[in-house]
C-alpha cells in the first residue's frame, strides 16, 4: 500500500481510479450527485491556484466555518497542495467562538457554508483587523449590501487559472513535507479555553498505516456516510482514511436528515459517536415489545441466535454449529435484514463507533443484530484512534486493543498515557500547556483513566476531571453511570449530580414520547410536558426504571433523588458540546435552583 501526502492523495487516486465515484453530495434541491476522482482532483488542482492567487502561502493558516460539503474536502485538499494549514471550525459555532479562533490561529481568509456561518463570520470580520475575506459555498447565500470583500467560491475558483499560479502550485506539490503542520483542531473546551491541536501531516499518514494493519475487510468498493462534523477529528480521520482506500464518500450536509439520507445512500460504512446507536437501540427495543407474541418470540430468538453465532463463535475464531449457522442465516435474511433496513444500513459493512462510552449492552445487542461496531478511543491530540476493536477476538467491556506502533501504559491516576506518531506536535500558541501534557519521556497524557489489560485492550474508566468526591470521601465516575441509565427507553439524557456532596443524584431528560404513551395507557391525565413530568406516579416510575439499572452499583454510586427536565439539554444552550459531551459546568450553572432542591428537599 501506497502512502501520500494529503496535498497530494487525491490526484494519485485519480489517476487510479479515473472516473469512479470519489465523493456523492446533494444538490440545493436535495438530489444525490457523483463527482468522480477525476472531477474531484480537478476541482482541488483549481482551488489550489485560486488560493495561490490571493496570496495564499505555505504555512499560512486557514479558515473553514462549514458545515459538511464537497467544497469542505476541496478546500481542505487544495490547501494541503499549497502547504497550508486548515483551521476547522463547527458549523454550530457562535461568533464569540469563531473570533477567539480566528485571532488565536491568525486566520485572514475564511471558507463559510450557509447564511447563519456567513451572517456570523461577518460579524467578526467587522470587529476582526485580522480577517479579510470570506468565500462562500453556498450560492444562496445573500450578502450584506456593504460586503464588497466576499467571493462565492464557484466565482472563487476560476480566478487562479494563468500560468503564474500553475507553476506555483506545481512547485509547491514538489515541495511537500510530512512534517508540514496539516491542521489545528480546536478542542470543543468541556473546560477552559479552547486549545489549538497541531497535527501533521506525519500524523495523518501514520494514522493510515496503522489503520491499515487494523481494518480488514474495507475495499475500494465500500461506501462511507461522512454525517459527523469534518471539524471532529474522528470524521476528519476516517474520512481521509477513506480517500487513501479508494472508497468512495457520500456527504450528508443536514444532520436532521440523516434518517433519510441513510435510505437512500444505504452506505456499507459510517463512523459515529454512541448517540446514534442509541437511538437505533431504543426503536429496535420498542419494536420488540410492541410485537404480537409469536413475532416477539422470533424477535428474541434471532437475537440470542445472533449473539451465539456472532460472539459466543465468530468472535472467538470458532465455527458455529450447523443448527446455529442454518437459524442465523434465516435470520440474516428476514429480521435482521428488515431492521437493517429500516435503518438505510442493510448494505452494512461495519461502522466505526468513539467519542463517548458506548453501552456494553448496547454494543452487545448490536452485534447480536448482524451490525457490526468497531468501537475504539481516541482524541484529536492523538489523531483519533488510539485502539480499536479488531475484526475478530474483541472484548464487550474494552474500546478495544491499542493500535499497531502505539504505546499506552497506565500513569498516575489510572491516567492513560500514549505515545508513538500519531500524538500532537502540541497546542497551538500554549508552550505551558503543551508542557503540562507531556511526560518526562514523552507520553501524552490523556486526562482519560483506564486499565490495560494483559491482551493489551483499553478499559476506559473516567475522565479523569469529570470524577466526582462525594462529602463522604468516596469517588464516583459520573460517565459509567449516566451510561448504564441512558440504556433505558424513557431516559433520554442524564447529568449525575454528587461532587462535594454527600449522596448521588441526577438531572433527567426523560423520552417524552415514550412517557407520554406509557401514561395514555395507564390513564394518567396531563395537558403538557411540564405536568406530565411533576406527576407523582411518573417521577416513581421513572425512579423505578433506574433502581432498576444501577442494582449492580455500589451503595454510595446509586442515585438517590431525580429531577425530570421537560427541555434537553442542548448545544444551543451550551450544554453539549459540538460532539453531544455535557458541559458539567454549564449544566450545574443552568440547573442550580433544581440541583439544590434535591439537596434541601
Amino acid at each position: 500500500m501506497a502512502y501520500h501526502h494529503l496535498g497530494e492523495v487525491v490526484h494519485r487516486q485519480a489517476l487510479k481510479y479515473k472516473h469512479r465515484t470519489a465523493i456523492k453530495y446533494q444538490d440545493p434541491d436535495g438530489r444525490w450527485i457523483d463527482m468522480s476522482w477525476k472531477t474531484f482532483s480537478a476541482n482541488i488542482t483549481n482551488t489550489a491556484q485560486s488560493m495561490a492567487e490571493i496570496g495564499v502561502k505555505p504555512g499560512d493558516n486557514l479558515g473553514v466555518y462549514s458545515q459538511n460539503m464537497e467544497k469542505y474536502l476541496i478546500t481542505d485538499f487544495a490547501a494541503y497542495a499549497n502547504r497550508a494549514v486548515m483551521v476547522p471550525m463547527y458549523a454550530t459555532a457562535s461568533p464569540a467562538q469563531v473570533s477567539y479562533i480566528v485571532q488565536d490561529a491568525a486566520i485572514r481568509i475564511l471558507f463559510v457554508g450557509e447564511q447563519f456561518q456567513y451572517n456570523n463570520a461577518w460579524k467578526v470580520q467587522q470587529e476582526s483587523p485580522l480577517l479579510e475575506k470570506l468565500i462562500i459555498f453556498d450560492r444562496r447565500v445573500v450578502r450584506k449590501a456593504e460586503d464588497t470583500s466576499s467571493v462565492y467560491f464557484d466565482d472563487f475558483i476560476a480566478t487562479g487559472d494563468n500560468s503564474e499560479t500553475i507553476a506555483l502550485v506545481n512547485a509547491r506539490l514538489k515541495q511537500l513535507r510530512e512534517q508540514d503542520m496539516a491542521t489545528i483542531i480546536y478542542t470543543s473546551g468541556t473546560t477552559g479555553e479552547p486549545k489549538g491541536v497541531m497535527l501533521t501531516h506525519a500524523n495523518y499518514m501514520k494514522a493510515m498505516v496503522i489503520h491499515d494493519q487494523r481494518i480488514t475487510g474495507m475495499s475500494d468498493r465500500d461506501l462511507s456516510m461522512c454525517f459527523l462534523p469534518l471539524t471532529h477529528i474522528f470524521e476528519k480521520a476516517w474520512t481521509y482514511y477513506c480517500l487513501h482506500m479508494g472508497t468512495a464518500v457520500a456527504i450528508n450536509r443536514d444532520p436532521n436528515e440523516i434518517r433519510k439520507n441513510l435510505k437512500v445512500v444505504r452506505p456499507t460504512l459510517m463512523s459515529n459517536v454512541p448517540r446514534f446507536w442509541e437511538k437505533v437501540y431504543d426503536g429496535v427495543q420498542e419494536t420488540i415489545e410492541n410485537a404480537s407474541g409469536v413475532l416477539k418470540w422470533f424477535f428474541r430468538d434471532a437475537v440470542t441466535t445472533g449473539r451465539r453465532h456472532n460472539l459466543e463463535y465468530r468472535n472467538e475464531g470458532k465455527r458455529p454449529p450447523l443448527a446455529n449457522r442454518l437459524k442465523f442465516f434465516f435470520y440474516q435474511h428476514t429480521i435482521f435484514y428488515l431492521i437493517k433496513r429500516v435503518v438505510g444500513i442493510d448494505r452494512g459493512n461495519f461502522f466505526p463507533v468513539a467519542g463517548a462510552p458506548l453501552s456494553d449492552t448496547i454494543n452487545r445487542f448490536m452485534q447480536s443484530i448482524d451490525v457490526h461496531l468497531i468501537y475504539g478511543y481516541g482524541l484529536s491530540e492523538t489523531t483519533a484512534t488510539v485502539s480499536c476493536f479488531p475484526a475478530k477476538g474483541f472484548r464487550i467491556g474494552t474500546v478495544g486493543k491499542v493500535m499497531p506502533d502505539i504505546e499506552v501504559k497506565i500513569g498516575e491516576n489510572s491516567e492513560i498515557l500514549v505515545k508513538g506518531d500519531t500524538v500532537m506536535k502540541g497546542y497551538y500558541n500554549k508552550p505551558e500547556a503543551t508542557a503540562e501534557v507531556f511526560t518526562g519521556d514523552g507520553f501524552f497524557r490523556t486526562g482519560d483513566a483506564g486499565l490495560l489489560t494483559e491482551n493489551n485492550e483499553i478499559i476506559l474508566t473516567e475522565r479523569i476531571k469529570d470524577l466526582y468526591k462525594t462529602s463522604n470521601g468516596k469517588y464516583i465516575a459520573p460517565q459509567m453511570i449516566e451510561t448504564r441509565i441512558s440504556e433505558d427507553k424513557y431516559i433520554d439524557q442524564v447529568a449525575v449530580i454528587g461532587d462535594d456532596r454527600k449522596f448521588v443524584s441526577a438531572l433527567v431528560v426523560p423520552n417524552y414520547e415514550a412517557l407520554k404513551t406509557y401514561a395514555t395507557e395507564r390513564k394518567i391525565s396531563f395537558h403538557s410536558v411540564e405536568e406530565l413530568l411533576q406527576n407523582e406516579e411518573i417521577i416513581d416510575f421513572v425512579f423505578g426504571q433506574i433502581e432498576l439499572l444501577q442494582s449492580q452499583f455500589t451503595s454510595y454510586e446509586k442515585i438517590k433523588r431525580i429531577t425530570l427536565l421537560p427541555q434537553p439539554f442542548s448545544m444551543e444552550q451550551g450544554e453539549l458540546t459540538n460532539t453531544l459531551k455535557l458541559r458539567r459546568k454549564v449544566i450545574l450553572e443552568h440547573y442550580h435552583d433544581h440541583i439544590e432542591q434535591m439537596y434541601n428537599g
